[in-house]
């Protein structure tokens, strides 16, 4: 679990909003802050401060630092990180998954949440997907349940294709469940 004091100094950093906001792909180096981070927008009572929480529906990991590491080094595939000055704002997934886009491990620092950075975050992902990999889809997976995620990326022109995935309750590096219904829902955007 993540240390309060790492946790409390997080939320404190100053990210300067006359600052614009810019990006880079993570190292292996980033990876603690990059754990501290999305832990922090998705379990928790820290991640209550924000719209993103799941700390009613998974307790437990969010990421696992092995699996962050293949997808930092693996090729066609990025780590983005969102920064203002030196403050970590946000970061997220972005990959080749067999000639499509795949958008995942997106999270904003929870007090920074409807502030924008997120809209910036995921037109990146979508920009490397684009024009780095000449991608024409992305598509991403998102708890079923989570209707005002999934209403925010239908804002942004993903749509529901339908297509349910199992939920992967019985690995505990990416969550321990507090309910049995969980189960991800397949959502695409042409780029």
């Amino acid at each position: 679990m993540t240390d309060p004091a790492t946790m409390e100094s997080m939320r404190t950093d100053p990210a300067p909003s006359d600052q614009a906001v810019r990006f880079r792909h993570a190292g292996v180096e980033d990876i603690p802050a990059l754990v501290t981070l999305v832990t922090s927008a998705y379990r928790g009572d820290v991640s209550r401060q924000g719209w993103t929480t799941e700390a009613d529906i998974l307790d437990g990991n969010r990421i696992d630092p092995e699996v962050l590491r293949e997808d930092i080094e693996r090729p066609r595939s990025a780590v983005l990180i969102a920064e203002r000055g030196d403050a970590l704002l946000a970061c997220a997934h972005v990959c080749d998954e067999e000639g499509l886009g795949y958008f995942g491990m997106f999270a904003v620092r929870p007090d920074l949440q409807n502030a924008g950075i997120g809209r910036l975050v995921l037109a990146e992902a979508e920009r490397l997907a684009r024009e780095q990999w000449s991608l024409t889809t992305m598509c991403m997976t998102v708890i079923d349940l989570r209707s005002e995620l999934i209403a925010w990326y239908e804002r942004r022109g993903y749509r529901r294709t339908g297509v349910k995935k199992p939920f992967p309750a019985t690995d505990p590096r990416f969550g321990l469940p507090l309910r049995d219904d969980l189960r991800f829902e397949v959502l695409e955007k042409p780029l």
